[in-house]
């Protein structure tokens, strides 16, 4: 039987609506550039206490502390909430002085307005945190820069739980259960992510745009593959 026609679409990031390259070669070394000075400036601020606060008491004793065990986790890529809300107040500032501008597929933007015009919901689900996710969408090279007023919700690994459990989506879809699970669809290029969707309930494709990792045959075979938002 033919799936219904989506009524919401769940939208990954990083190599689904922007380059992977603009995480790990613009936004991660931002963060690690503007952080020493950030910590010499800020450490004792009510502000900035929170974010450090968050980290554990060990690595939030001193400045060196906190900057050597950002170095590390960063460097091995983990994904832990502390470290993302932290990155998130970083980039705050990099977005609101024009430094950095989210360099969206250029299919993106028109194709989020067209889903707005027919009554679609957009939905983001990433691994980076919700403040993140809206610093991106409401900085962006496309038109409208700002495209948060197209977006429904927002969810991450925190809210929502990881990208790799069918329950994650399950959760997510029941958010909003005005909306069956299978008129959702969820867009990512991570292929075990999109099992996941599927698992649960959800319609999905896997997106291939440059710069993502390569696809086998058997993952060609298996899954619906869109090169653009306008292939849909």
């Amino acid at each position: 039987m033919a799936s219904p026609p989506p009524k919401v679409v769940l939208l990954d990031i990083e190599g689904t609506v922007c380059p992977i390259s603009f995480v790990k070669d613009v936004l991660f070394p931002y963060a690690l550039e503007v952080l020493p000075e950030t910590l010499d400036s800020q450490w004792e601020s009510p502000e900035f206490a929170q974010y450090r606060n968050a980290f554990p008491a060990e690595h939030a004793a001193s400045r060196t502390a906190l900057l050597d065990h950002v170095k590390d986790l960063m460097s091995r890529d983990v994904k832990i909430s502390y470290l993302k809300s932290l990155q998130g107040y970083l980039w705050e500032t990099g977005y609101h002085n024009g430094q950095l501008k989210a360099p969206l597929f250029p299919d993106v933007a028109p194709k989020f307005s067209a889903w707005a015009r027919d009554g679609t919901r957009i939905i983001i689900y990433s691994s980076g945190s919700v403040n993140a996710q809206k610093l991106l969408f409401a900085h962006t090279n496309g038109d409208p820069t700002d495209l948060m007023p197209l977006i429904n919700d927002y969810f991450d690994t925190v809210n929502a739980g990881p990208k790799t459990e069918s329950s994650s989506y399950e959760k997510i879809a029941s958010q909003h259960p005005e909306y069956p699970i299978n008129e959702w669809l969820f867009l990512s290029d991570n292929v075990r992510e999109v099992e996941a969707a599927k698992q649960a309930g959800m319609q999905s494709f896997i997106v291939e745009r440059p710069g993502n990792a390569a696809l086998s045959e058997e993952e060609r075979a298996s899954h619906r593959v869109v090169k653009s938002f306008g292939d849909f």
